[in-house]
């Protein structure tokens, strides 16, 4: 098969999906908002058909855009190689966010340790997780800030 006839195939499912999506937001739109709230046999009918078919689209759009973003990266050795190196500096950067956050200990705003406040590994992994983003919103405020003065003096 040619690629415009795959390309034709697409748009034919993918109007096809978007019509079954439409047609049960009608269904549901239908039924009314009370019906929708109180009748738990209208629920069934009307949202759950609903909600489970746009969970199965999340599913399949998830799965073939992490497949063909691998596929990309496969057939491009040198696209790979980034992709690797960029995965190994999260990690990085993410294990300076774990030594940085505290072993359990809750604290309140001012960084005093709470009494009866150990929450254990949900606070270690929290406080990693708030630093990483503070890592992460530094770097890349950085990298706005240097593309920024970089395009002024490069004129």
């Amino acid at each position: 098969m040619n690629n415009n006839m795959l390309y034709k195939i697409a748009k034919i499912g993918a109007a096809v999906l978007g019509v079954i999506g439409v047609i049960l937001l009608v269904l549901v739109l239908l039924a009314g908002d009370e019906a929708v709230k109180n009748d738990l046999a209208v629920q069934k009918r009307t949202v759950d058909p609903f909600v489970s078919f746009t969970f199965l689209m999340m599913i399949i759009t998830t799965v073939l855009a992490v497949g063909f973003s691998i596929w990309g990266l496969v057939k491009n050795p040198a696209a790979l190689k980034k992709a690797v190196m960029s995965l190994v500096v999260l990690g990085i950067l993410f294990g300076i966010a774990y030594a940085m956050s505290n072993d359990g200990a809750v604290t309140d705003k001012y960084g005093t340790i709470l009494e009866d406040g150990a929450a254990g590994p949900v606070s270690k992994r929290v406080g990693t997780l708030i630093y990483y983003t503070y890592i992460l919103g530094a770097v890349g405020l950085a990298t706005v800030v240097w593309g920024s003065v970089k395009s002024l003096f490069s004129k």
